[in-house]
């Protein structure tokens, strides 16, 4: 990536800027499928912007099916071919009614990807998945909301069940249907927000057990609950929401 001049102070817009200059390299062909973008650091000190840019930039081009990143490995440019046409914009995630809506879409889809990945699963599938949850639990150390872990390792079981349609729809709905934002909304205090972040990873720990047990049975008990649970807590802070 050729560093260009990000002029906006803003930090949302100078993640925009960065997209922009990413598509318009990837389009221009300067970046090719298959290329691997330089790291966090690299891109920091190209552009001079902060870590949180640089992943908020790197979301969105998940998000709009750009690129794909595998936790300890890097972030690739995807072929063309792979670039959804299913997709959920932020517009369609604006309610907290169209968030529930999305769980109830992502529990139907997800339970039997999660079955599938437990027994189609590779020892790179389970190292991937594994680094995921570790990456969250860094995340949650340091104090940051973990949005790109937990999206990853929902990313990372579509692509164990070896089916490119669970991993073109997971890439389609990118990391914003993570109800992060709203769910950090009903926590007041920070070590509520850690305690709900242990116990999100605690659920991913126990679908990566079945999956790698190849248990497929506890595999999709363990996803639905894990979806189920996000769904009834944003149900509870909203009493219109339906049951």
């Amino acid at each position: 990536m050729d560093a260009t001049t990000l002029s906006l102070k803003k930090p949302g817009g100078l993640a925009v800027q960065l997209v922009h200059a990413t598509t318009e390299q990837i389009r221009s062909g300067r970046l090719k499928a298959g290329d691997k973008l330089p790291t966090e650091a690299a891109i920091m000190k190209d552009f001079g912007v902060s870590r949180t840019v640089v992943r908020e930039a790197i979301s969105r081009l998940q998000a709009s099916g750009w690129v794909d990143t595998r936790h300890g490995i890097g972030t690739f440019v995807l072929p063309k071919s792979e670039h959804p046409s299913f997709r959920i914009s932020p517009e369609q995630m604006g309610t907290l009614r169209e968030v529930i809506a999305l769980l109830e879409f992502r529990i139907s889809v997800e339970t039997e990807a999660a079955a599938l990945a437990a027994v189609r699963r590779t020892p790179e599938d389970l190292s991937e998945l594994k680094l995921s949850l570790q990456a969250f639990n860094s995340a949650v150390d340091e104090g940051r909301d973990a949005v790109m872990a937990d999206h990853q390792f929902h990313q990372g079981i579509a692509r164990a069940t070896q089916n490119h349609h669970f991993v073109d729809l997971m890439h389609s709905m990118g990391a914003g249907v993570i109800p992060r934002a709203r769910i950090s909304g009903i926590l007041t205090t920070d070590p509520e927000r850690q305690n709900y972040l242990r116990r999100v990873n605690q659920e991913h720990e126990s679908i990566y057990n079945a999956i790698a047990e190849q248990d497929v049975e506890a595999a999709r008990a363990a996803m639905r609950t894990h979806l189920a649970n996000s769904r009834d807590r944003l149900r509870k802070s909203d009493p219109d929401s339906p049951g």
